[in-house]
C-alpha cells in the first residue's frame, strides 16, 4: 500500500535558541521543539518527570462533594459498590479503587456489566443488583457520564452515586452527589486528558488527605494506572506523562500480582515498556470481556497471592487465545467476502456482515480490514434478532457524524471521532451499507485514504550514534502525542547483503556516505525489488536496540522505503 509522506519542520528560531541551551544534537532539539518544549525548562520537566508536579486534585470540580459523600458512607459503615466498565481502563479502575477503600472501609463490593447482557456503562441491572445488596453509594468508573436516566433511576432508589469519568459529557449531566471529569466545561482542573482511572488515581490522593493516609496509599496503583493509559490511548503527555513514567517502574520494580502474572504466562522477561502493556497486558485483560465475563479481570487484579493471580491470568490468556482464534478466522472471512463482491472492492468504505460472527471482536476485525483496505470500516454480527456492530476510521474522518447521517437505518448508535458501535435491523443491513457508502464517498478526501507517516527529522546516518539514541530513550513513554522519533535518511544503498526473511520482512543493511546500518522492515518483503536496482533510495525508521547473543548494537526498524528523487 502507498504511502504519504509528511515530514515536519520546527520554528528554527526557537529550535536554535533550545540548541544553544541545551548542547544536544540539533535535529533532537528541532523534535523537541515541534512537540512543544521549546524552552530549557519545559524541557527539563519533560526529561526529569517528577510525581511532585501533579495537580492538586482538589482543583477538579465536586471534589470536595466527592469526598465528603464518600467519607459519610464510610463514617456511617454505609454499603459501597465500585463500579466499572469491562475494558483495561475500567477494570484497572476499580481494581485500584476496591483495594485502596478495602484499607478503611470493609462493607464494600465491586461490579463490572457483562458486555452482552448489559451492555456498556452503568446498567439498570448493576443498580438493582445495589438495591438487592443494601447498597446506598456506587462510584462509578470510566462510565456514568452520559448515564443521566440510569442514575436518576438509582436516585429514586435512594441510591447515590458519585461519577469518575473522562468521556465528554452531554448537555444533560446525570444527577449524581459529584462528577469528577476534568472535560466539563466548567472544571478548573488544569489537565482534560486523564483516563478513567486517571480520575479515580486523583479521587484516591484526595482521600489520602482526608483520611490522613500516606500518599504513598494511592501511588502503590501506580502501575494499574500506566496500564490504562497505555491500553485506553490517551495521550501519554503532562500528567498521563508522569503517572505513564512512574507506573513502569513500579511495573518493573514491585508489581501488582496480576501484571506480574501475565507477564510470566506470556513468558516475556525483560522490563516492560508501554508497548509491553498496549499489545501483552491489555488484550489479555479485554478479552476477559470480549469472550467472557471481565469481572475477572478486576479478580486478577486484586489477588492477594502470586498462585491466586496466576489462575485468572491463566483464565485471561485461555480467553486471549479464543479471541485471536476468532479475530483471525472473523478477518479472513471477511476480506474473502469483499473479494466476491466485484462492486465492493473499490469503494470509499467496507461494510460486511455475517450472523455468526463473534460479537466480541468485531471491533477487532474492522481494524484489521482497515490494514488491508484503508477506509472507514464497519463490521456487523447477528446479536439476538437484530444486527449489531463496531466502526473503525482512517485519521482525519469524523466516523461518528458519517454514522449520524445513516441514522434512518439504524435503532441505536453511539461513539466519537474514530469508532462507533451501532445496532439495526437485520433487514437494514444492505440499505445502511449503501447509505453508508454514498455518506463516506460524498466527504472523504481522496488523501485520506491514503495512509500517512508522519516523519520528525532529516537525518544522516553517520549522525546516529549511541549518545544520539541514548537522548531518545529518555523522551520515553511514548504513546499518542509522544511518539518514538521517526527520521528519513535520504539517498542510502544496499549494500548488497539486505534480504527477505521468513518470507514477509526485510533484513536490511544499506550505506550512506561511507557508514554502514543494519535493521529490519516487517512486513515490507514487497519493497525489496527497489533494493535490488541498486540505486538510491530514501528510508524512514525509527531507531532502536537489537539484542543478539548479549551484544546489543543500534538498527534501523524500516517503516517505508522509495526510489531517491
Amino acid at each position: 500500500m502507498q504511502k504519504r509522506w509528511k515530514i515536519l519542520s520546527p520554528d528554527k528560531e526557537k529550535a536554535t535558541a533550545l540548541q544553544e541551551a541545551l548542547k544536544v544534537h540539533p535535529v533532537l532539539c528541532n523534535i523537541l521543539v515541534q512537540r512543544g518544549f521549546d524552552t530549557f525548562e519545559k524541557t527539563k520537566d519533560f526529561f526529569r518527570p517528577q510525581l511532585a508536579a501533579l495537580q492538586s486534585p482538589w482543583l477538579m470540580k465536586d471534589m470536595e462533594k466527592a469526598v465528603e459523600r464518600i467519607s459519610t458512607a464510610i463514617n456511617q459503615n454505609e454499603r459501597i459498590l465500585v463500579f466499572g466498565d469491562y475494558d483495561v481502563d475500567g477494570t484497572t479502575s476499580v481494581a485500584s479503587m476496591y483495594q485502596f477503600l478495602k484499607k478503611i472501609h470493609s462493607n464494600i463490593d465491586f461490579y463490572i456489566p457483562h458486555r452482552y447482557r448489559e451492555g456498556y456503562g452503568v446498567s439498570k441491572t448493576g443498580i438493582d443488583y445495589a438495591k438487592e445488596n443494601g447498597i446506598t453509594l456506587i462510584i462509578s468508573l470510566d462510565c456514568g457520564i452520559k448515564s443521566a436516566d440510569l442514575i436518576t433511576y438509582a436516585k429514586e432508589l435512594g441510591i447515590d452515586f458519585v461519577v469518575c469519568d473522562h468521556h465528554l459529557p452531554d448537555e444533560v449531566l446525570p444527577p449524581a452527589i459529584a462528577i469528577l471529569n476534568p472535560k466539563q466545561i466548567d472544571c478548573n482542573y488544569p489537565y482534560k486528558e486523564l483516563c478513567g482511572c486517571g480520575v479515580g488515581f486523583k479521587l484516591m490522593c484526595a482521600l489520602t488527605e482526608r483520611f490522613n493516609l500516606p500518599i504513598e496509599a494511592a501511588y502503590e496503583y501506580l502501575d494499574l494506572v500506566a496500564t490504562a493509559i497505555a491500553a485506553d490511548i490517551v495521550p501519554i503527555t503532562g500528567e498521563n506523562r508522569i503517572l505513564a513514567f512512574f507506573g513502569l517502574i513500579k511495573a518493573n520494580s514491585n508489581p501488582n500480582n496480576g501484571i506480574k502474572a501475565l507477564k510470566k504466562l506470556s513468558g516475556f522477561e525483560k522490563d516492560l515498556e508501554i508497548t509491553n502493556l498496549v499489545f501483552l497486558i491489555a488484550p489479555r485483560v479485554n478479552a476477559a470481556g470480549r469472550m467472557d465475563d471481565a469481572k475477572k479481570a478486576v479478580q486478577l487484579f486484586i489477588a492477594n497471592t502470586d498462585e491466586e493471580a496466576f489462575a485468572f491470568a491463566e483464565m485471561l490468556h485461555n480467553d486471549n487465545t479464543d479471541r485471536k482464534e476468532a479475530d483471525k478466522t472473523i478477518t479472513e472471512e471477511a476480506l474473502a467476502l469483499i473479494l466476491e463482491n466485484d462492486d465492493w472492492v473499490n469503494r470509499k468504505s467496507t461494510v460486511v456482515f455475517h450472523p455468526h460472527w463473534h460479537k466480541g471482536v468485531v471491533g477487532i476485525v474492522a481494524s484489521r480490514i482497515i490494514d488491508s483496505y484503508y477506509r472507514p470500516t464497519i463490521v456487523l454480527t447477528q446479536s439476538g434478532e437484530y444486527a449489531a456492530g463496531s466502526a473503525r476510521s482512517v485519521p482525519g474522518f469524523n466516523l461518528y457524524e458519517a454514522v449520524h447521517a445513516c441514522r434512518e437505518h439504524l435503532l441505536g448508535y453511539g461513539g466519537h471521532f474514530a469508532a462507533a458501535g451501532m445496532t439495526l435491523e437485520l433487514n437494514q443491513v444492505n440499505a445502511f451499507r449503501e447509505k453508508f457508502e454514498q455518506v463516506v464517498a460524498a466527504s472523504i478526501t481522496d488523501e485520506l485514504l491514503i495512509p500517512e507517516i508522519i516523519i520528525d527529522a532529516e537525518i544522516s546516518l553517520k549522525d546516529i550514534r549511541q549518545s544520539f539514541y541514548d537522548i531518545i530513550a529518555q523522551m520515553e513513554p511514548f504513546g499518542p502525542e509522544n511518539m518514538r522519533p521517526v527520521f528519513i535518511a535520504k539517498k542510502v544503498k544496499d549494500t548488497g547483503w539486505s534480504k527477505i526473511v521468513k518470507e514477509q520482512h526485510i533484513r536490511f543493511s544499506v550505506s550512506q556516505e561511507n557508514v554502514t546500518f543494519t535493521g529490519i522492515g516487517f512486513g515490507m518483503a514487497a519493497k525489496f525489488a527497489l533494493l535490488e536496482k541498486q540505486a538510491f533510495v530514501d528510508i524512514v525508521f525509527t531507531i532502536n536496540v537489537n539484542e543478539w547473543k548479549d551484544e546489543k548494537s543500534l538498527q534501523l526498524r524500516v517503516i517505508d522505503i522509495r526510489i531517491s528523487e
